[in-house]
């Protein structure tokens, strides 16, 4: 106290509780956007646009984790009718509350980093919507979090502040990232490479397709001596015979005739011998486990990790979704606590169909326990206490 009213006197400003690293990371580029270090574009176009199994990932996990219901306390009990559930049920005239979780966590999933925005009236929020992340950028403080956010479109740029004593109009949930300060990383980044396969092998096989009756391989020519070499006119006349008599799905299996001195060599090998059946399955699981689902979800062939499909969604809602969904309720409750300071959102993890059976099990174990009264009982089930008796 006496070191804060000393600097008051001398006119250096009380210390403030504030990162000392964070400072470091600001100097060389205060006030200066942060960009996102990616072409999120071309991610999104190879991963989540064009190849089935990342898309089919993004997919699971955004559905189910936008499925599972949040719901407002207050002292510890639910709020049905409260300001916050309303605005978390009903956030925008366009939106239900499900489908802005679902873009949310869409965004996350694809670019590591997900952004709400509040539009805010005296302070409070009246609607929520979801901005995409390659277009917003930080603007870092002296203290070296984010002070402002840019959002950029065709060239227009909205700038969002945080106003004093206000809930800030921007929330951004990030995915941990091992080298990058400000955005996070995604599953779809970490399995580009097994993306980029997993399209090779998708390509390669189409090719095939297309070009099944037409083998890889060379013709040979052997002319007599002196005429070692086919003329002008009998090269074109032998490649527009291939092409119209031995290329494509149609010509499948058709056998190759050959006159005049043309022998067949096989130059390549056969898909058998590449194997590249196995090398888009392992890149397909790979992909899956980037994003945490079951390969067995997904029906990708040779992965026996799961007994049952059920087994398998049981994993999949406990190790990749509930742990999301309370990370996003977390964070909301942290945002919007200037708004509804005595509020919490959390997630009702009781009414999630795919985690039933545990549940049973845990009711039954309750119910055997003798040595609990109703109300602890309840307690532990995430109930509310009996009410009282007149």
């Amino acid at each position: 106290m006496l070191n804060a009213f000393i600097n008051l006197m001398r006119g250096t400003p009380a210390e403030t509780k504030a990162s000392a690293a964070k400072a470091l990371i600001s100097l060389h580029r205060l006030g200066q956007p942060a960009w996102t270090p990616r072409d999120y574009a071309s991610l999104a176009r190879a991963g989540f646009e064009k190849n089935v199994i990342a898309y089919r990932c993004v997919r699971l996990v955004s559905e189910a984790a936008a499925s599972a219901p949040l719901a407002v306390s207050e002292d510890g009990a639910l709020m049905a009718d409260h300001p916050l559930a309303r605005l978390l049920a009903a956030p925008n005239p366009e939106q239900s509350g499900a489908e802005l979780l679902e873009s949310f966590y869409g965004f996350l999933q694809t670019a590591g980093n997900g952004y709400l925005e509040a539009a805010l009236i005296d302070g409070a929020p009246r609607e929520l919507y979801v901005l995409r992340p390659d277009r917003m950028k930080a603007r870092l403080g002296a203290g070296g979090w984010p002070e402002a956010w840019d959002y950029a479109v065709n060239g227009r740029t909205v700038t969002f502040r945080k106003a004093a004593d206000e809930m800030s109009p921007i929330l951004h949930l990030k995915l941990f990232h091992p080298t990058n300060d400000h955005y996070g990383l995604s599953p779809l980044e970490a399995a580009a490479a097994s993306v980029d396969l997993h399209n090779a092998a998708s390509a390669w096989n189409k090719a095939l397709l297309d070009n099944a009756a037409r083998p890889s391989g060379a013709l040979v020519y052997k002319g007599p001596e002196g005429a070692e070499n086919l003329t002008a006119e009998q090269f074109d006349r032998l490649k527009a015979e291939l092409e119209n008599t031995y290329q494509g799905a149609a010509h499948a299996g058709r056998p190759l005739v050959l006159d005049g001195g043309l022998e067949w060599r096989t130059m390549s090998l056969s898909p058998a011998e590449m194997d590249f059946l196995d090398a888009k399955n392992n890149a397909a699981r790979e992909i899956a486990l980037a994003f945490g689902v079951p390969p067995m979800l997904l029906g990708i062939p040779g992965d026996n990790t799961y007994s049952n499909y059920r087994e398998a969604n049981l994993a999949f809602w406990k190790q990749t979704v509930l742990p999301l969904v309370k990370k996003t309720a977390a964070v909301l409750t942290a945002w919007m606590k200037p708004a509804f300071p005595g509020a919490a959102i959390l997630c009702q993890t009781t009414e999630i169909d795919a985690l039933s059976a545990d549940r049973d099990q845990l009711w039954r174990r309750v119910t055997r326990a003798d040595f609990l009264n109703d109300d602890e009982k309840r307690a532990l089930l995430g109930l509310a206490p009996c009410e009282e008796e007149g």
